[in-house]
């Protein structure tokens, strides 16, 4: 399958942050916005594959997201879904993680209240159309936040997890997860969840060694 970058959207015309938050208002899909542009996510392939893809998306998603949900229930720490959007006012970023994760009550950020900033957590699940992105650009983008903690990768072609950490030095460290055996731990959270948890109902394989 094609790997694709985010592609522009709405032609080159620059925009500023307060036009593509009222555009994004109206749009009947989601787009990121980076330094005066409006992007979309776009991939191309073969149309039973891009459905595999999804359907795990979707079941891995389910999966993950209902653990962090029960073991964070009643503390304080949230887990929400995709259509919440944060802002990185560092770098202008606007884009909606799959799963983000806030100590405390969120906070808005100062151009709209329907975005927040400052995550401690945030948790892609690759696609076929977003890896390399996810892995690199974004990554890049997510590392100016200054609460966050965390950013895990969840594969859905193998059974590989990558959980990037900040550690009391600064700088971030990468642990993998290749086995149905281990359990993925989110220490700035105090949570772990067994990686067989988070593919059940996939059939995904492990990495052979």
């Amino acid at each position: 399958m094609e790997v694709n970058e985010p592609i522009v959207a709405y032609g080159k015309k620059k925009f500023t942050e307060e036009e593509y938050l009222q555009m994004e208002k109206a749009a009947t899909q989601t787009h990121e916005y980076y330094k005066g542009e409006i992007f979309q996510m776009h991939g191309h392939g073969n149309l039973l594959a891009m459905s595999c893809a999804s359907m795990r998306h979707n079941v891995i998603f389910s999966n993950l997201f209902s653990a962090i949900a029960i073991l964070l229930k009643g503390k304080f720490c949230q887990p929400y879904g995709p259509d919440m959007r944060i802002n990185i006012p560092e770098n202008t970023l606007y884009t909606y993680p799959d799963i983000s994760i806030f100590c405390g009550e969120p906070q808005a950020s100062a151009l709209d209240e329907d975005t927040v900033v400052q995550p401690t957590v945030l948790i892609e699940i690759l696609s076929p159309s977003t890896r390399n992105y996810d892995r690199g650009v974004k990554f890049m983008s997510y590392r100016d936040i200054p609460s966050l903690r965390e950013y895990v990768l969840v594969d859905t072609d193998a059974v590989r997890i990558e959980a990037f950490r900040l550690n009391s030095s600064g700088h971030w460290e990468l642990e993998e997860y290749k086995s149905l055996n281990s359990q993925l731990s989110l220490t700035s959270i105090q949570v772990t969840i067994p990686v067989a948890d988070i593919y059940e109902r996939t059939k995904i394989q492990e990495i052979a060694p």
